[in-house]
């Protein structure tokens, strides 16, 4: 049997929420011209984990070149494991974090890439969501630590048993 390639791609998200009348909201980004997903809604500050960087370090990298804010007190809120199958495996590994204190107002400081922010509620997000950032935001508040995005069966190999079919609790906020 032949190996495709395989790369392993990390990311960080940080959300920023407040309290709103109706809940908590979340800051989001459409995104702009830009090859993924241009038009879609998005982590108002995202972006791939650099060589000799931690999560944490990247997120706070990101807020400052996204959002232009600092001193984001990062919670982290959930480990996602995405996959795209095909003649090239590519492997991607997102760290999820949350924040509700930071210093400065969030800005669009990229407009080439941003092409908007806005509050929304958790309840009421704007489409069309970028589909594995609507996945984790839905378990958001869930406290489950890993979820799984892109298989369409579980792969082999490790992970929740077939109970996942079930609805078993072990299970709650993967791929269903």
């Amino acid at each position: 049997m032949t190996v495709p390639p395989f790369a392993l791609v990390p990311a960080s998200y940080v959300y920023l929420l407040r309290d709103g009348a109706a809940g908590t909201e979340v800051l989001l980004q459409r995104r702009g011209p830009v090859p993924y997903m241009p038009d879609h809604w998005a982590a108002a500050a995202a972006g791939h984990v650099e060589p000799g960087e931690t999560a944490y370090d990247a997120a706070r990298r990101e807020a400052v070149e996204e959002l232009g804010i600092t001193d984001v007190s990062l919670e982290f809120a959930f480990t996602m494991q995405r996959s795209q199958f095909g003649p090239a495996v590519e492997e991607r590994v997102d760290w999820f974090f949350t924040a509700r204190s930071w210093s400065g107002e969030p800005r669009i400081v990229e407009p080439e890439k941003c092409a908007e922010l806005g509050w929304f509620g958790l309840d009421a997000l704007p489409q069309p969501m970028v589909p594995h950032e609507a996945h984790a935001l839905a378990h958001l508040s869930s406290g489950v630590g890993y979820l799984t995005f892109g298989w369409d069966a579980r792969p082999s190999g490790g992970g929740p048993s077939s109970l996942a079919e079930a609805g078993s609790p072990e299970t709650q906020g993967g791929n269903r």
